[in-house]
């Protein structure tokens, strides 16, 4: 169990006013040398005092429309050649060295754009915050490691509990996307009320599939990890009745299918709406999505679980009345 949780930064807390809020001449930014530097010894110093040599990259994301990091994203978002096969090893459960995962905390560190928690299940836990915060929880009390730090220059104050530890969203049953998820999503294809699905492998990244009774099964093979599955009813052939759908004002998705067959998406507002409409006239089929959260309603959802059947991912999915009537069903049995 993680019985220690500590704040490591350069802030010295003599320089805190009686809200706790740092007062002192320290920047919010990294400074790319010694100080940033420091951090990740004092987070390897952690490591080896716990025990630990390699950490699970849990709750993965991207920046995507909002960016409120310190410093502009970089293209890549700081994955560049961190992971053997690319960012696509970027995803919820992977399993990375610890030399790797010190250099997620690094593009952390930088606002470059990319996102998660580092952790090993009841042992250990490291998740980078606002202006420079680092939060290191252990299953050890990690004395060596405290000392390490003040010789650094860096500050590690005992807390209650990590602000960054992963919280449940809300109760019920998460539906899992296994055998009967798929034979459900086949018979929804078949009888043409499905046809794109929208796969959510890191927070703040999609993409967007064509389904048919023929692709399903190549599609479900190329799924990423523990990705979030939503279904959608298929694509209109009628574009102009599409367009003419338009809000005069606000956000929007626009989804279409290209001349190659591929399902792209963008999400524009007023000032955007040429531009969508010039790239969705060509299409084939579209649709226009909300993006508000109590109008955007898929058929159902999913999340996928492990190889062996388990379901490990912490994320969820917001529940239709389908995967409700699911979640009954799956009570009751």
């Amino acid at each position: 169990m993680l019985t220690y949780f500590y704040r490591v930064t350069k802030y010295d807390p003599s320089d805190r006013d009686e809200h706790g809020s740092y007062t002192g001449p320290e920047d919010t930014v990294s400074d790319h040398g010694e100080v940033e530097a420091a951090y990740l010894q004092a987070l390897a110093a952690f490591a080896k005092d716990t025990g630990i040599g390699h950490l699970a990259v849990r709750e993965p994301k991207v920046a995507s429309l909002a960016h409120f990091g310190v410093e502009p994203p970089l293209d890549g978002f700081g994955l560049d050649g961190l992971f053997p096969s690319g960012p696509a090893d970027f995803h919820d459960g992977a399993e990375v060295p610890l030399d790797v995962g010190l250099e997620l905390v690094r593009a952390m560190l930088r606002d470059n754009g990319a996102w998660c928690r580092l952790e090993v299940e009841d042992t250990f836990a490291a998740h980078v915050g606002w202006d420079q915060y680092l939060y290191i929880s252990s299953s050890q009390p990690c004395v060596e490691a405290l000392v390490r730090t003040r010789d650094l220059g860096l500050f590690a104050e005992r807390m209650d509990a990590s602000p960054y530890g992963f919280e449940e969203e809300e109760e019920g049953i998460q539906r899992p996307g296994d055998d009967d998820f798929w034979a459900c999503l086949h018979r929804a294809v078949c009888d043409g009320v499905a046809g794109i699905l929208e796969e959510t492998y890191l927070e703040g990244a999609t993409r967007w599939h064509h389904l048919t009774v023929d692709t399903i099964s190549t599609v479900r093979a190329g799924l990423a990890p523990r990705a979030r599955l939503e279904v959608w009813p298929p694509l209109s052939p009628d574009v102009e009745t599409v367009l003419r759908a338009l809000p005069t004002e606000g956000l929007i998705e626009g989804v279409w299918q290209d001349e190659s067959g591929r399902i792209l998406s963008a999400v524009a507002n007023e000032e955007d709406f040429p531009e969508l409409t010039a790239r969705i006239s060509s299409a084939s089929t579209a649709a226009l999505l909300s993006v508000y959260a109590d109008e955007r309603v898929p058929l159902f959802a999913a999340v996928m679980p492990d190889q062996d059947g388990v379901l490990r991912a912490r994320w969820r999915t917001v529940p239709t009345p389908n995967d409700r009537h699911w979640a009954l069903h799956h009570h009751q049995s």
